[in-house]
């Protein structure tokens, strides 16, 4: 597993030195409040999407780290089918980890649904992938083979404020995109 360590040494942390300065200066996040959110979007997507992480293979067992450049947080994504987990960790307090996925909020977003090809953004350089690769591919995979968007089940999360959620995700989405 990459460590935290691991990921800086390499250089791949996906952070510039501006945006690593701008993280400094932002208070810390109170995660404990976003918590229950991503608890309730992962078991959601399990719920409605049941054999999504055992497309996984072997690879459900990887932990997946997702660092949308620009915000305080980064995710850990933990895709074991029995009971998949979806944790939120302040910049500094990353956990261990097989996989780094790093891009902007807008680019991780157009990613995950389905909107560009991955492999440009991976060699545009919109996104950092270390780790193991063969789990990147497996995630990529089971998310391509899905009938909706996994967009559209985080979105349906939020019940009466989906539509609210929906332009933001929506503005955050084009705001990210690459200026190519």
């Amino acid at each position: 597993m990459l460590s935290e360590r691991d990921t800086h040494a390499a250089g791949t942390d996906g952070l510039s030195g501006q945006a690593e300065a701008s993280h400094r200066l932002q208070p810390p996040l109170p995660l404990f409040l976003v918590q229950p959110l991503l608890r309730h979007i992962v078991t959601t997507v399990g719920r409605n999407h049941p054999d999504l992480f055992d497309r996984l293979g072997t690879s459900q067992d990887k932990r997946f780290l997702i660092d949308p450049k620009g915000l305080p947080l980064t995710l850990l994504l933990e895709p074991r089918s029995a009971a998949p987990r979806l944790t939120a960790y302040g910049r500094r307090d990353r956990p261990a980890h097989d996989v780094h996925i790093s891009g902007s909020l807008g680019t991780l977003l157009r990613m995950i649904d389905g909107e560009t090809d991955s492999d440009a953004l991976f060699f545009n350089r919109d996104l950092l992938i270390t780790g193991d690769t063969e789990a990147v591919v497996a995630l990529r995979n089971a998310l391509d083979d899905m009938d909706s968007t996994l967009a559209q089940d985080v979105i349906a999360c939020f019940g009466p404020l989906a539509k609210p959620v929906k332009a933001i995700m929506d503005y955050a989405a084009r705001s990210g995109s690459p200026s190519r």
